[in-house]
């Protein structure tokens, strides 16, 4: 599988994004119990299989189809499933899950509204859906996020779909914060090579492109150390919190009792 920085993938994506993911999916994990499980935004399938067990029936949704595939033959026998659909057009049964995850996905549609309603529509009456998403001021520059949330914004747009909504944080010990921090230091350096700002006047494929090749050349220099569990960093260093602020890294939903 391609690495372009933005899809989580072991061994290359740095273990604190990687315990970032885990430990959202941890959260979400903690509040279910048995039933059919949706998780939009599969990927290769290595946090939803963690959901598989305990009663569950799960479903991995991506939006491409060698990575849906890549999943199931990896993960297929110890329970997973995976289809491939765009996540604002779903193509399920309605009231049909039980439980619905979009981690990390909501921030790259244009607009995600249809995402939202989807997620909506899919779950079952007295069903949870969670929603986890970059907090907007905490974000670095990535052109595959084009839609940030802060708080209020989110708590928002999920009130139009849901009739109970709340909005946690998910934030890191300074450690993981300052490894964040300094990431963020490399790659505003990187962007001084810009001072035009000309990438943005760029088709959005190049524009792309050349995010996805900045971070390919970024990783192989820095990820010595970084990757594979050598930083020692994982989940256990991130935490649930209601005092959000600018540094908050990520926002995390739980939504239940979806509006028809």
């Amino acid at each position: 599988m391609k690495l372009t920085g933005e899809r989580p993938m072991q061994g290359q994506t740095p273990d604190s994004l990687l315990a970032l993911h885990t430990a959202g999916y941890r959260e979400v994990r903690a509040r279910l119990g048995p039933g059919r499980f949706l998780d939009v935004g599969c990927g290769l399938g290595d946090e939803s299989v963690g959901f598989t067990g305990d009663g569950r029936d799960v479903i991995g949704v991506d939006y491409d189809p060698a990575t849906a595939a890549s999943a199931v033959h990896t993960h297929g026998r110890e329970g997973l499933r995976a289809i491939c659909a765009d996540g604002s057009i779903l193509g399920l049964r309605s009231d049909a899950f039980d439980h619905v995850c979009s981690s990390h996905l909501i921030e790259h549609f244009v607009d995600p509204e249809h995402h939202v309603r989807e997620v909506s529509r899919v779950l079952a009456p007295g069903g949870t859906a969670f929603f986890i998403t970059p907090n907007a001021p905490a974000d670095f520059e990535n052109p595959y996020h084009v839609y940030l949330f802060e708080p209020d914004d989110l708590r928002a747009m999920l009130g139009r779909h849901f009739k109970k909504v709340e909005v946690h944080g998910l934030d890191a010990t300074p450690v993981v914060k300052a490894d964040f921090e300094q990431r963020r230091a490399m790659a505003q350096k990187l962007l001084r090579l810009d001072p035009l700002g000309l990438r943005h006047r760029l088709p959005r494929e190049a524009y792309v492109w050349l995010h996805a090749t900045g971070r390919r050349v970024a990783y192989r220099f820095t990820n010595t150390d970084q990757t594979g569990g050598r930083s020692g960093i994982t989940d256990d260093e991130f935490f649930l919190t209601d005092e959000i602020d600018p540094s908050t890294l990520v926002l995390f939903a739980v939504c239940s009792d979806p509006i028809d």
